[in-house]
């Protein structure tokens, strides 16, 4: 049976993918938009376009309370350019913002118009304990002393699990991996295709991605099925030393620098060294099981032919 679903932050990379899949399935959607220059899109897209700002508790009172909605879907982000991961709480400040106050905003909201499911975006990567198994779950504890310039993020991803999870409302937490297709993670790609992103000492952080249409395939399922916490990525957790020269081959690209890890430090900083050499990947196997789920693309090396080979204009 078809649901209203409130998709707060419906113009980002999730959002675009997102909104026809929930109509594909039967839901009808009201879509969130910080400014009217984005109601064509999200026409276009099939929603019902919304001004509102997050972080106004008033504008997401009126919003949700008009729209009356049976699921609430939190994908409300803020992410800008990153030129350098030195500073990177600085990249993340608004999309923090969005992760404590904004989350704060609509499960009050949803809890005064009687919303019955609040379905929220979290991430997995670097936020794992950077110790034991290079393969993490969601019973393994978040990384208890993250780089300085790092904190601030965790502490609102830590906020958006700790009280999405603890309402008094049908929960579910969706911590996606790096994200790919449809224009996400471009940075990372055009990074590699001008060798700016190297391997540091052994390379062994290992990274999980998700493609953004099979993202948003497990965001369907959760909207209807499963609580609490998921891992939503692919079934190909990869070292750095392998995948970024595996990445720069399917890009066309050279194959990217080797650097030592005191070098790396200076350009990249704590974090940089830190995500390039420690972080953990993550086990899809709980959201298969309890959401009935499964990425079309089960490897990103797969996911990423496929984007290439697309036409410019679709991707």
């Amino acid at each position: 049976m078809g649901m209203k679903v409130f998709l707060a932050g419906a113009t980002g990379a999730m959002g675009q993918a997102l909104v026809p899949q929930l109509i594909a399935a039967g839901h009808s959607v009201v879509g969130t938009t910080r400014t009217e220059d984005k109601f064509a899109m999200l026409w276009d897209l099939g929603a019902q376009p919304v001004v509102m700002d997050g972080l106004d508790a008033e504008s997401v009172g009126n919003a949700v309370a008009h729209a009356e909605p049976d699921v609430v879907i939190h994908q409300m982000t803020a992410i800008t350019a990153a030129k350098s991961l030195k500073h990177f709480d600085r990249i993340f400040a608004a999309t923090n913002q969005l992760r404590t106050i904004g989350t704060d905003n609509l499960l009050a909201a949803a809890r005064a118009t009687g919303v019955r499911r609040f379905v929220a975006q979290s991430f997995t990567g670097w936020p794992n304990e950077r110790t034991g198994g290079p393969v993490k779950t969601e019973n393994d504890p978040f990384d208890p002393d993250p780089p300085t310039e790092q904190r601030k993020s965790m502490a609102a991803i830590q906020h958006v699990e700790r009280t999405v999870t603890a309402a008094p409302l049908e929960s579910v937490v969706l911590r996606y991996g790096f994200f790919y297709g449809r224009g996400a993670s471009t940075e990372v790609f055009d990074a590699l295709k001008k060798r700016q992103l190297p391997v540091l000492g052994d390379g062994a952080a290992v990274w999980s991605w998700i493609h953004v249409d099979d993202g948003a395939a497990a965001t369907v399922r959760a909207v209807e099925r499963g609580a609490g916490i998921y891992n939503v990525v692919d079934d190909d957790p990869t070292p750095v030393r392998e995948m970024f020269p595996a990445m720069a081959e399917i890009l066309g690209a050279k194959a990217p620098r080797h650097l030592p890890v005191w070098l790396g430090g200076m350009i990249a900083g704590e974090v940089g060294v830190s995500m390039l050499t420690r972080t953990r990947g993550s086990s899809n196997a709980k959201a298969r099981r309890e959401l009935d789920w499964a990425p079309r693309w089960t490897s990103w090396r797969d996911g990423l032919r496929h984007e290439i080979a697309r036409p410019v204009a679709a991707r």
